[in-house]
C-alpha cells in the first residue's frame, strides 16, 4: 500500500512539473508570437485566429492534434500538413509561428501557448480578468455598477466572469487575475460586492412583498 501511494505521489508530481514546464514554454512562445504579429501589423484579431484554430481544429479533431504532437511524424511532414490544413486560412505570421513551434518539437504545448496568449493580450490591452463568486445572482445592472467601480479601482478594463455558489459564506469572493493587490483595494472590492449582494437581495424581497401585498386604491 505504501509503495502504491509513493508511486501515485511520484506520478502526480511528475504531471505537475510537466504542466509547469508547458506553462513556462507557453509564456515564452506567446510573447514571441505577439511580438512578431506586432511587427507584421497583424496583432489585431490574432487572438481570435488562435481561438478558432483551437476550437475548430484541435477540439473537433483530436486525431489531428495527436499527429501534430507525435514525435514519430517528421517536422517536414508536419509542415506539409499545416500548409494543407491552414494554408490561406490563417495570417502568414501565425502559420510561420506554427512551423517554428513544430521545428522545435513543441506542438504539445500549443494549448499552453494559447492560454498564455490570452493572458498577454489582455495585459497589453489593459484588460483585467475578474472572477466574481457570490451566494446569490447579481443582475446586469448591478454587474455594470460593479464594472464601473472596478475600472476606478484597478485602472484597467475589467472582464468580469460571474459565478453563483449558494454555499458561499461571508459575502463574495473576488479574484483579480493573478495579481495580489494591497489590502485597501481588496477591502474595497469585498465591500462593493457585499453592497451589490445586499441591494440585489433587497430588490428581490421588495418585489416579493409587492406581489404578496398589492397596493389598494
Amino acid at each position: 500500500m505504501a509503495e502504491d501511494k509513493t508511486a501515485r505521489d511520484a506520478q502526480q508530481t511528475a504531471l505537475m512539473e510537466a504542466d509547469v514546464g508547458r506553462r513556462h514554454i507557453g509564456a515564452v512562445y506567446a510573447e514571441a508570437l505577439l511580438d512578431a504579429a506586432d511587427r507584421a501589423g497583424e496583432a489585431d484579431g490574432l487572438k481570435d485566429v488562435f481561438d478558432a484554430v483551437v476550437a475548430d481544429a484541435l477540439d473537433r479533431f483530436p486525431d489531428f492534434e495527436r499527429l501534430l504532437e507525435s514525435a514519430l511524424i517528421p517536422h517536414e511532414e508536419k509542415v506539409g500538413l499545416l500548409d494543407r490544413v491552414f494554408g490561406s486560412r490563417v495570417p502568414p505570421v501565425f502559420l510561420n509561428f506554427l512551423k517554428v513551434v513544430s521545428r522545435h518539437d513543441r506542438m504539445d504545448c500549443l494549448r499552453a501557448i494559447h492560454a498564455e496568449v490570452q493572458v498577454l493580450d489582455d495585459r497589453r490591452r489593459g484588460r483585467v480578468p475578474v472572477e466574481l463568486v457570490t451566494p446569490v445572482a447579481i443582475d446586469d445592472a448591478a454587474a455594470e455598477r460593479l464594472g464601473d467601480e472596478l475600472r476606478r479601482l484597478l485602472g484597467g478594463e475589467p472582464i468580469v466572469t460571474r459565478r453563483v455558489d449558494p454555499e458561499l459564506i461571508g459575502g463574495a469572493v473576488v479574484r483579480v487575475g493573478d495579481t495580489i493587490y494591497d489590502g485597501s483595494v481588496a477591502t474595497q472590492l469585498r465591500n462593493l460586492c457585499q453592497q451589490m449582494i445586499t441591494r440585489s437581495a433587497d430588490e428581490i424581497q421588495s418585489r416579493r412583498n409587492r406581489f404578496r401585498h398589492p397596493a389598494r386604491d
